[in-house]
């Protein structure tokens, strides 16, 4: 790709922990990319040093102060500024070869529709859209003939090491699990555990929601059902092990036995510039992998025990279409309580189960819910969230 014909780029979620790395790396290669729109939700001050740097024709903020301020840094700049719903919209549809979904959480599914409708190629790094509204993503995506490119490590091994091969040989998908940090302790001890110390991710940088996902290792679930999706397979082919080095990012068994993994340090801007070159590679300036040095890889069983969020996604996944849109919501909310100091650490997953065996009982009594357009989505979203906060407002789990 020559520096007359850069691929024009937009970000959602461009002040996050994905986004800004994405932004690294496309910054690196100026000849190559060129950001056309962001999207952020209330920090001004981090999106206004983006444009300044990149100069992008269009941005959008969520938060209508933020935006007002955003305006004010930047008088002297050609931009034009959205804000909210419509905004986030125009940003998603503006005239790009990829956007690259990295809102975090349920608000990130209609922009990433609205990228979908608009024929845009997107890199997905929002497992929300797929977990919400995996068959309506996927619909709307072959509708307008637009690719969807994954950008969590995991699903980004899995996409390189299915390179080339057929999809009918595929016997079964490994993901692989960091553990997160409680991957040791005991029960009691997790039991006390504090904000900080679920923050304290073993290997990865991440924002604080998946951080305390991948303590509860409802991350692992999340991945399980977007990987159903992304990869057309059924949850029972899809695995999860523990793999504390995060070394191997994930696996993928043939039907001959033979098992390609994709191996690398763990750094998220190698799936993000895979995502952005795909087919090609880029030349990135990163330490390189050093199999002596490490020496030795370890795997485990994950313990669904102790950590009971896995064994609910599947749970969910063999429910209505539904479900996992309630169970996803329901987790947002435990995990913004848990944040906040409101609930412990252990309540994040009674929650999800509490709202996810109302949800399933629901089902039973008055049949199972269909996924056809947004707002049906949007309509499961908003009864798992009313009804986590109605458990966590009547003391349970607390």
């Amino acid at each position: 790709m020559t520096s007359a014909n850069p691929k024009r780029i937009t970000v959602l979620g461009s002040t996050g922990s994905v986004g800004a790395q994405t932004l690294e790396v496309i910054g690196t290669f100026p000849e190559r990319y060129q950001v056309v729109a962001l999207a952020a939700g209330s920090n001004a001050e981090k999106l206004a040093e983006q444009v300044r740097r990149h100069r992008p024709e269009r941005v959008s903020l969520a938060d209508p102060e933020a935006a007002s301020a955003l305006g004010e840094a930047l008088r002297d700049v050609e931009v034009e500024i959205g804000v909210g719903e419509a905004g986030l919209a125009a940003v998603a549809e503006s005239d790009a070869d990829l956007v690259v979904a990295a809102i975090v959480g349920a608000a990130g599914l209609p922009p990433t529709l609205a990228a979908l409708r608009a024929g845009r190629d997107v890199a997905l790094a929002n497992k929300e859209a797929l977990v919400m509204a995996g068959a309506l993503v996927l619909r709307e995506a072959r509708a307008s003939g637009a690719r969807l490119l994954p950008v969590d490590s995991e699903h980004s091994a899995i996409f390189q090491a299915l390179g080339g091969e057929s999809r009918e040989s595929v016997s079964r998908l490994i993901l692989t699990a960091s553990g997160g940090p409680f991957r040791t302790w005991s029960d009691d001890r997790i039991a006390r555990a504090s904000v900080e110390e679920a923050l304290d991710h073993p290997n990865w940088e991440m924002g604080p929601k998946i951080t305390i996902d991948s303590a509860t290792l409802m991350n692992k679930g999340l991945e399980v059902i977007e990987a159903r999706w992304l990869f057309d397979v059924p949850p029972e082919r899809v695995d999860i092990v523990v793999h504390p080095q995060s070394i191997v990012h994930s696996l993928v068994e043939f039907s001959d036995s033979s098992v390609i993994a994709q191996l690398g340090l763990p750094d998220m801007r190698v799936p993000i510039a895979v995502a952005l070159a795909h087919p090609e590679r880029l030349e990135l300036d990163l330490p390189r992998l050093d199999l002596a040095t490490i020496a030795q890889f370890t795997f485990e069983a994950p313990d669904s025990k102790r950590f009971p969020c896995l064994d609910l996604a599947y749970r969910a996944l063999a429910g209505d279409e539904a479900a996992p849109a309630v169970l996803n919501a329901a987790n947002e909310v435990a995990v913004e309580a848990f944040l906040a100091g409101e609930l412990p650490f252990p309540g994040i997953a009674s929650t999800n189960a509490a709202v996810l065996e109302a949800h399933l009982a629901k089902v039973a009594k008055d049949g199972s819910v269909a996924l056809r357009e947004i707002f049906d989505v949007l309509r499961a979203d908003a009864w798992g969230r009313g009804c986590a906060r109605d458990i966590l407002s009547n003391g349970e789990n607390t």
